[in-house]
């Protein structure tokens, strides 16, 4: 058994049977669809450690929680927060690599060496240089993935026309560029595609989450009555 999951104690909490077939640990998504509503936080809570957060997206209930919290507009999911941690799905992530140059001069002249020209010299140019550097490196890495999930194969002859009268691309507004991002950050989070770090613990929306950094597919840890969300 994982953690401090226990298939006896869900079982006697809710009243069924030992031999209960199949038990919560071998079938949890099902169980869970079945029986969330009559589950206690602590008992709930131990579902996160044999199941994944895009797996439990799965139960209607688990999604209208999750949905239900963003409405509360936590810190970790507002524009700034979001952007400054998932730069990736920003469109205007270009500028992320100028902003870090530009910190590491401030640091180079304010905080290295007491800002002693004679030390400084042009360590704050250098740096801010290496910074840009690493960051078009980065960038270059995300467009070719990018590119390698959105590539499209070439349409027939036939297709053709229909492409040619196609809308043309219209440039994005920054209010609409910033109310798509902050869409699309939502819908990963209900979706159980997105880990974030929500310091308070909201035991209304069971969604509570303890997060140190992005990624795909990992674990949604909860706390509060909603490490199962």
């Amino acid at each position: 058994m994982e953690g401090g999951f226990r298939d006896s104690a869900i079982l006697s909490y809710i009243g069924l049977p030992q031999d209960y077939s199949p038990p919560p640990s071998k079938s949890p998504v099902e169980f869970l669809r079945k029986y969330l509503h009559l589950l206690p936080p602590h008992l709930i809570v131990s579902f996160s450690s044999i199941t994944t957060p895009t797996q439990r997206s799965v139960i209607p209930d688990i999604r209208n929680r999750r949905l239900a919290y963003t409405e509360t507009k936590p810190k970790q999911l507002e524009f700034v927060e979001a952007k400054s941690r998932w730069s990736q799905f920003w469109p205007g992530r270009e500028r992320t690599g100028q902003e870090a140059a530009r910190e590491e001069r401030e640091w180079a002249a304010k905080g290295f060496l007491g800002g002693l020209s004679q030390h400084v010299g042009k360590l704050g140019a250098l740096l801010g240089d290496y910074e840009e550097e690493r960051e078009d490196e980065r960038m270059r890495g995300v467009r070719r993935q990018q590119a390698a999930e959105e590539f499209v194969p070439e349409e027939d002859d036939s297709d053709s026309d229909l492409s040619d009268h196609s809308t043309p691309y219209v440039q994005e507004s920054p209010e609409e560029q910033r109310e798509a991002f902050e869409r699309r950050i939502k819908e990963l989070f209900v979706y159980g595609l997105l880990e974030v770090s929500v310091v308070r613990t909201l035991k209304r929306w069971c969604c509570v989450v303890s997060i140190d950094e992005f990624s795909i597919g990992r674990r949604l840890r909860c706390s509060g009555l909603g490490r199962a969300i």
